[in-house]
């Protein structure tokens, strides 16, 4: 299986964005940690375990999933992730 890779664009300040994203993870009982410019998270849904790491620099948010369920396509995590942190 191979990795999924995708930008999110962002607008505001990074610390908005970073924010955004904990608050979405924490809410599905997941993990964020997080370090000046990227970190890591792992999340489950529906007892299926996502984990992933991510960067930021400029506007962007860079994200790797790492792990998935292989019945979830990496574009159905990226709209669900563009949405949330629009």
């Amino acid at each position: 299986m191979s990795d999924c890779n995708f930008k999110i664009p962002f607008t505001g300040s990074i610390e908005e964005a970073l924010n955004k994203a904990k608050s979405v993870v924490e809410s599905q009982g997941g993990n964020f940690s997080r370090t000046e410019t990227g970190g890591t998270f792992d999340v489950n849904i529906l007892g299926n375990a996502i984990a992933g790491s991510y960067i930021l620099h400029d506007q962007i948010l860079e994200m790797t999933i790492l792990s998935k369920p292989f019945f979830i396509p990496c574009s159905t995590i990226e709209s669900f992730l563009t949405k949330q942190l629009s």
